[in-house]
């Protein structure tokens, strides 16, 4: 009798040892999980922002359909203004202003050119690729069709929420963008408790319980919650 309990004390020991040891570690490790997937989360949100922002620049809203913009980064074109040469002070309290000054050198006339002192001057516009221009190391025309999907998800997308009708103080219409993706989409595989104390704490504080962009409540210039 003596024998089993004392092997049954051994035994709670070790295992009291164990769960003080996990109640430790298994926040640290969740919180090292959550940071080093929110990297990739952040980078693609980032990517997703710099589409919608080419995508209303363009457009003069933003979408709230992946497919819609994917299919545009893909085949739009970006206008891209080649610039050698800049307008001296003598030039510029001459008058000269740089729309005058292309126009000059538009002309082609080599005497005018030269009378405005306008050599080497140029102001040439040309259109690139879309894709390569905003992602030329990041995607190609095939990945590019993830940049929708949440990194270490289960291909789960994310929330896109726009108000392209939003009326500011000075009753200028500026178009609102939103994008998110929740905690329980990309930490759902960690430890339970955890992901429930993580989002518990962030809606106590009155704050997204995961990573954005942006805001369909105001203007915040497309800012993440972590900036």
């Amino acid at each position: 009798m003596r024998t089993t309990i004392k092997v049954l004390f051994f035994i709670s020991i070790i295992l009291l040892s164990y769960l003080c040891i996990m109640s430790v570690l298994t926040p640290i490790r969740f919180e090292e999980s959550k940071n080093s997937r929110e990297k990739d989360i952040i980078k693609r949100l980032m990517d997703i922002r710099k589409a919608q922002v080419e995508f209303k620049d363009q457009k003069g809203r933003y979408t709230t359909s992946f497919d819609t913009l994917v299919i545009f980064v893909k085949n739009a074109k970006k206008k891209i203004v080649l610039k050698e040469g800049a307008l001296t002070d003598k030039q510029l309290e001459a008058g000269l202003t740089e729309a005058a000054a292309v126009k000059i050198v538009k002309k082609g006339n080599a005497q005018e050119i030269a009378a405005s002192g306008l050599q080497g001057f140029v102001r040439d516009t040309a259109y690139v690729n879309l894709l390569e221009a905003i992602f030329p190391t990041d995607y190609t025309a095939e990945t590019i069709n993830e940049l929708g999907i949440i990194p270490f998800s289960n291909n789960q997308k994310f929330e896109i929420k726009v108000k392209n009708d939003y009326t500011n103080s000075n009753g200028i219409k500026i178009p609102l963008l939103e994008v998110s993706a929740h905690y329980k989409s990309y930490l759902f595989d960690l430890d339970e408790q955890e992901l429930v104390n993580v989002i518990d704490l962030q809606e106590k504080l009155f704050r997204f319980p995961g990573l954005k962009i942006g805001s369909v409540e105001e203007p915040n210039n497309n800012a993440g919650n972590w900036e």
